[in-house]
């Protein structure tokens, strides 16, 4: 039994995983804010070294706290650039487009409400100037094989010669490091999955009594994927009015909701190769906890 990750993100769920990001446990996100805060300059001058133009697009965007301080950094800079964030959560990019209002009243923004997939679609409707594409917080570990192939797949495709990608990624660390951030002492993360069960009961009218069920989180350093589930803690079915189905649960079974891959530097170097884009730069926080990995794209055969 499984529930797609994807459906985390009603209204309450955007607020847990703010929670989750604020957690000293849960590392990602600092690491991140410290590769932004510290090297924005020179990913700037990676992006666009002769000053041209481009549309920033960011894949997932969320509340946008960490993009918040390139976006800041490029217009003091007098940067030419519009901002494009897509996210499959509606109150988030409203939340966001008002925050950005707020904050940069001169930022050209155009928010898009779409799945990755579907977005990417949409990049030549654009202007003609070159695309920079974010996929930050190492939402690309959320991904399967097969998914991650279509997503770098769809980049090669949509994309022109010289767009750039830029990838946040998990490195492969310390195993008690890393699951420390999927299983926290606040129990942030243990709401975080169980309100998919509150999701359901919801919107398809299920019956789904959250203190029957709770939240486990492992990690395998082998091939550097954390996963998460919700385990049926007793012998018990579940109704689901909106398909008119009883679903029976086993003591100890489990629901597999997320996976968070970590990778190394030479996979990352590998998966660009593959897919026609070069790595312009790894940029990595002090700690080398995480990477924000330049791509570019090549010459199209």
């Amino acid at each position: 039994k499984s529930i797609s990750s994807k459906y985390f993100y009603d209204k309450n769920g955007d607020k847990l995983f703010q929670e989750i990001m604020n957690l000293d446990e849960y590392y990602l996100t600092d690491c991140e804010f410290d590769i932004f805060t510290k090297q924005k300059d020179q990913l700037l001058k990676a992006i666009s070294p002769n000053n041209e133009g481009f549309n920033l697009i960011e894949l997932g965007a969320g509340d946008g706290s960490k993009t918040k301080i390139l976006i800041d950094h490029f217009i003091n800079k007098g940067v030419n650039f519009s901002y494009h964030p897509v996210d499959i959560s509606e109150n988030i990019l409203i939340d966001l487009e008002n925050d950005l209002k707020k904050e940069f009243p001169s930022l050209e923004v155009h928010s898009i409400n779409a799945e990755y997939f579907s977005a990417l679609k949409q990049l030549n409707q654009f202007n003609n100037r070159k695309n920079v594409i974010l996929f930050l917080g190492s939402n690309i570990g959320n991904f399967d094989i097969k998914t991650r192939e279509i997503l770098f797949s769809s980049l090669s495709m949509c994309c022109s010669r010289n767009d750039q990608f830029l990838l946040g990624v998990d490195l492969k660390k310390d195993p008690s490091v890393i699951l420390r951030a999927y299983s926290d002492s606040q129990g942030v993360t243990a709401r975080f999955n169980l309100n998919l069960l509150t999701r359901v009961n919801r919107e398809l009218g299920a019956n789904f009594n959250l203190e029957n069920f709770k939240h486990y989180a492992s990690y395998n350093p082998e091939n550097g994927e954390a996963r998460s589930y919700i385990v049926s803690l007793k012998d018990q079915e579940v109704y689901i009015s909106a398909i008119d189905k009883t679903i029976g649960f086993l003591k100890s079974e489990y629901m597999h909701t997320e996976i968070s891959k970590k990778y190394n530097l030479s996979e990352l170097n590998e998966m660009a190769n593959e897919y026609g884009f070069s790595v312009t730069k790894h940029f990595t926080d002090e700690n080398e906890y995480f990477v924000d990995s330049l791509w570019t794209l090549k010459q199209k055969v």
